[in-house]
């Protein structure tokens, strides 16, 4: 059983990542296609792609295992069905049933936050940790929470969607979930963005920052590069980004204990001026046995954590 191979499938909004993984997550292939903005191909796209690809490596499809897929939107992990996902056009969607049927080999389906904290659980900077916080600040703010090596779904399948946990409880901005002061405003790359402009629409000195708004757009990087040329207004958002971002999930380890906290996508790139940031703040709000308990690091698989986590599914859903 272990000289099989499993199969991830990360669906994201502009391409589909898939790769053929070894039972000890290790990646064998990995490739890429477009996603069908419809929604309605992208089953019979995947099933179509995994057959070209072992034609290509002239391997027979007795050789995988099973799919494990993350989507966007809230998943019923036991029916495999999606309950939402709005760029898509999917409602309660039977999305394991229509991969295994063009497929024709078993699946199970996860949120993709959630297989991108499997994958970093497993192979990534969880390292093994089995109580785990992953943060994905990326365009919106993605998490994944898993507890004794589950992931936490909840009832309706929205455990885990911290970046909807509010912040700023009066006057915050407002956010794609209807809500206003949510982490995503804030910490995201675009709420990073937002927030700058507000500082130097409103700022007295000058900074390097109004520049750069003037020139054209300003990007998230741009206030981490600035910061770290001595801006103070760069430094000023990146305190008042980070303030939010350790209470929050302060908040959240004072409900899980969890040993790691991962914090991935596009921010996680500024690296260590973020991490020790977020560290003082979280060290501040939370609880002490639960700060001593933690160690913030930044994640380490980058693309590649959305398929080992589905490959991961395979293994723990599909195998054992």
């Amino acid at each position: 059983m272990n000289e099989q191979w499993l199969v991830g499938v990360d669906l994201g909004g502009t391409t589909i990542k898939m790769a053929f993984i070894n039972y000890y997550g290790e990646i064998i292939e990995k490739w890429e296609i477009p996603t069908d903005k419809s929604g309605k191909e992208i089953t019979t796209d995947i099933a179509k792609a995994i057959d070209t690809k072992l034609s290509e490596l002239g391997v027979s499809k007795d050789k995988l295992a099973g799919i494990g897929m993350g989507a966007p939107g809230p998943v019923d992990l036991d029916n495999g069905l999606i309950y939402e996902t709005v760029n898509l056009g999917w409602k309660d969607y039977p999305l394991r049933d229509h991969l295994e049927l063009e497929t024709g080999l078993k699946a199970v389906v996860d949120n993709d936050a959630n297989i991108a904290a499997l994958g970093e659980m497993w192979k990534g900077a969880g390292d093994g940790a089995k109580d785990l916080i992953c943060v994905t600040l990326g365009t919106g703010v993605g998490g994944g929470l898993i507890s004794n090596g589950e992931v936490i779904h909840g009832v309706y399948g929205a455990g885990g969607e911290i970046g909807h946990i509010t912040v700023v409880p009066e006057g915050g901005a407002p956010c794609n979930c209807g809500k206003t002061g949510c982490i995503e405003t804030i910490a995201s790359a675009t709420g990073i963005v937002r927030v700058a402009k507000e500082k130097v629409a409103t700022a007295n000195e000058e900074s390097i920052l109004h520049k750069i708004v003037e020139s054209g757009e300003i990007t998230s990087k741009d206030v981490f590069d600035a910061a770290e040329q001595g801006d103070y207004l760069a430094k000023e958002i990146i305190d008042y980004v980070t303030f939010h971002l350790g209470l929050m999930l302060a908040n959240v380890a004072n409900g899980l204990n969890p040993e790691k906290i991962v914090i991935g996508g596009g921010v996680s790139k500024a690296g260590e001026p973020l991490i020790s940031k977020v560290n003082h703040y979280f060290n501040k709000f939370a609880f002490p046995r639960v700060a001593k308990a933690a160690t913030i690091k930044v994640a380490t698989l980058g693309n590649d954590a959305g398929v080992i986590g589905g490959a991961w599914l395979v293994k723990s859903k599909i195998l054992n």
